[in-house]
């Protein structure tokens, strides 16, 4: 489970969080130093203190999200924390400001987006080879699988509309992800990963 650093605490922190929702919303060109400092309840100078431009900003705003999923994946993959009803719902807490940001970065397309699609990649390519010798394309089942879920997180309005429900309310969240698990053949995440997953996921409802 992800902790809160000291860093999250700070005006810092407040002002990267103000800025990724807002780029999110309006997009980064629509948005402004001035109207990031007005929400952030900061002066711009401050702003321009810790971040310099608004393209640094936006910079640090994509290297967050990145250190975030890392983070999540490697806590929820190789920690064995999918399972762990805690972390099930630290998760549906903490991402859905970052993956409406990932969301509008991925369309609205930068380096760092493409950077961070590669990287989840990179990261859920190793998790399909893990222990699996045989000769399938995981390069290619991982680059499948990843712009899918993507898919979820660019179109998350529209998920919404058709599920009735916020995709990032728990509610939401939860049927969206057991509706994912619904779709893949054990085989495919490997059986003992999927187990788990599907574990947690149960645990989690059991909760609400």
């Amino acid at each position: 489970m992800r902790p809160i650093s000291e860093e999250d605490l700070t005006a810092r922190a407040r002002i990267r969080d103000v800025a990724m929702a807002l780029f999110a919303e309006q997009g980064v060109k629509a948005t402004t130093i001035r109207g990031i400092a007005e929400a952030a309840g900061v002066s711009p100078g401050l702003v321009q203190h810790h971040f310099g431009t608004k393209e640094q900003l936006r910079q640090a705003c994509d290297a967050h999200v990145l250190s975030y999923l890392r983070e999540q994946v490697s806590a929820g993959v190789t920690g064995n924390e999918l399972e762990k009803p805690e972390f099930v719902e630290n998760v549906h807490r903490t991402a859905p400001p970052l993956m409406k940001y990932l969301g509008r970065a991925l369309v609205d397309g930068s380096p760092e987006a493409a950077a961070m699609f590669d990287e989840l990649v990179r990261v859920t390519e190793e998790s399909l080879a893990r222990g699996d010798h045989s000769e399938a394309d995981h390069r290619a089942r991982a680059t499948v699988l990843t712009a899918m879920k993507l898919g979820i997180t660019v179109l998350h309005e529209h998920v919404s509309r058709a599920l009735g429900t916020d995709l990032y309310a728990p509610q939401g969240a939860l049927r969206v992800g057991k509706a994912q698990l619904d779709l893949m053949r054990p085989e495919f995440l490997g059986r003992e990963l999927f187990e788990r997953a599907r574990s947690g996921l149960e645990k989690y409802e059991g909760r609400q």
